[in-house]
C-alpha cells in the first residue's frame, strides 16, 4: 500500500486559497465599481498630494487623523471649491450660448458663409463634396450638439442647486477614502506589496512607476490644461467671443490630448477673424496662442512633469482616447496609467526573459 503523498494537502490548499481570492476579488469589484470613478479619483489625489500630507503629518508630530484632516480642508479649498465653481459658470455660459443661437442673435449660418466665400475654388469644390456648405443643416446640428452638451453638463457636472443624488453620494464617498488614503497611506502601500507575487524590485518598481504617472498626468496635464485655457478664455474675453469661460474649458480639455492642443479652439476663431476682415484680431489671437499658449506647453510640462513618464506622445495620445472611450472623463487618467503599467510589465518580462538566457558563471579551477 502506497503511503499519501505529504505534499498534496499543501497544494491542494494553495490552489483551493488561490480560487478563493479570485472569487472574492471578483466579487469585490462587481460591488464598488459604482464608485470605480470616485474611488479611482481619491487614489490620484492622494498620490498626488502625498508629499503635502507629508509636510502636515510631520507638523501634527505624527498625528495621523489631524493631518489627514488638514489634506482633505487644503484639497476641498484649493481644488474642488474652485473647479465647482468653474463647472457652474461654464453651465450658464453654455446656456446662454445656446439660447443666442436659438433666439437667432448669433447667426453662425451668416459667419460661415463669410469663411466660405473666402476660400479659393478648389477649397469651395470639396467642402460642397463632403456636404460641408449646407449652413442652416450645419447650423441645426451645432446647436443639436451644443443642447446636448449642454444638457449632459448639467445633468453630469456640479452646479449650484444642479446636482445628482449619485453625483453627491460618489464625491462624499471620494473624500471619505482620500481621508483614509492618507491616514492609513503607507500601511496599505505595504500591504500591497507583499501581496504582489513579484520579486520586491519588481514590485517597488512597479508602484513606483504607477505613481509617478499619475502624479505626472494629474499633476502635469491638468494644470498645463488649465493655464492653457485660461490664456484661451482671456484672450476670446478680450476679443469679444460670445462664450469666453466655456470656450476656455473647451480648450482645456483640448490640452489634455497630446498632438492635439489648444489651437482646435483659437485656431478656427483666427481663421474666423481673418475670413471676416478683422485681420488686426486675427493676428493679435495667433500670436497670442502661438507663442504664449504655446510656450506654456513648452515650459511648463517639463518642470511639472519632467522625463519621469518616458511615454511617446503619440502612445499617451492613444491611452488617452481609448481611456476616455473605454471609462468616461475618468480615462485621460487611467488610460496613460494603463500604458505605463503594461510598458514596465512587459519590460520587465524581458528583463527577466533575458537573465534567465545568461548561461551561469562557470566554477572556478579546483
Amino acid at each position: 500500500m502506497s503511503s499519501p503523498n505529504p505534499l498534496r494537502k499543501p497544494e491542494l490548499e494553495y490552489k483551493s486559497l488561490l480560487v478563493l481570492v479570485a472569487l472574492a476579488s471578483l466579487l469585490f469589484a462587481l460591488i464598488i465599481w459604482p464608485f470605480f470613478g470616485a474611488v479611482c479619483w481619491a487614489v490620484f489625489i492622494a498620490i498626488v498630494f502625498w508629499p503635502m500630507h507629508q509636510r502636515f503629518l510631520r507638523g501634527s508630530h505624527g498625528h495621523a487623523n489631524m493631518a489627514a484632516a488638514a489634506s482633505l480642508t487644503v484639497i476641498l479649498l484649493i481644488v474642488i471649491l474652485p473647479a465647482s465653481l468653474l463647472a457652474a459658470s461654464v453651465t450658464q455660459e453654455a446656456s446662454v450660448l445656446v439660447d443666442k443661437m436659438r433666439s437667432g442673435e448669433i447667426q453662425l449660418a451668416s459667419y460661415f458663409q463669410k469663411a466660405i466665400e473666402a476660400l479659393p475654388e478648389w477649397a469651395r469644390s470639396m467642402l460642397q463634396r463632403f456636404g460641408l456648405t449646407d449652413l442652416s443643416q450645419m447650423q441645426q446640428r451645432i446647436l443639436a450638439a451644443l443642447s446636448s452638451s449642454g444638457q449632459v453638463v448639467t445633468s453630469r457636472v456640479m452646479s449650484i442647486g444642479q446636482v445628482t443624488l449619485d453625483f453627491i453620494v460618489a464625491f462624499f464617498v471620494m473624500l471619505y477614502v482620500v481621508f483614509f488614503l492618507f491616514r492609513d497611506g503607507e500601511k496599505l502601500t505595504r500591504g500591497i506589496a507583499r501581496s504582489i507575487p513579484l520579486e520586491p524590485m519588481h514590485t517597488e518598481r512597479l508602484l513606483r512607476q504607477f505613481a509617478t504617472v499619475v502624479r505626472a498626468t494629474v499633476k502635469g496635464n491638468i494644470v498645463v490644461a488649465l493655464v492653457q485655457g485660461a490664456l484661451g478664455g482671456i484672450a476670446f474675453a478680450v476679443l469679444g467671443v460670445p462664450g469666453a469661460v466655456l470656450w476656455g474649458a473647451v480648450m482645456a480639455l483640448f490640452s489634455l490630448l497630446p498632438a492635439v492642443g489648444a489651437v482646435m479652439v483659437w485656431g478656427p476663431v483666427a481663421a474666423w477673424f481673418f475670413f471676416n476682415g478683422q485681420l488686426l484680431q486675427a493676428i493679435g489671437l495667433t500670436l497670442w496662442g502661438g507663442v504664449v499658449i504655446g510656450l506654456v506647453d513648452n515650459v511648463l510640462r517639463p518642470i511639472l512633469v519632467g522625463k519621469d513618464t518616458r511615454m511617446p506622445d503619440y502612445l499617451v495620445l492613444v491611452a488617452t482616447l481609448g481611456g476616455i472611450v473605454v471609462f468616461g472623463l475618468n480615462g485621460f487618467v487611467i488610460g496613460p496609467v494603463i500604458a505605463a503599467v503594461f510598458l514596465v510589465s512587459w519590460d520587465m518580462l524581458a528583463a527577466l526573459r533575458q537573465q534567465s538566457r545568461v548561461p551561469p558563471p562557470a566554477p572556478p579551477p579546483s
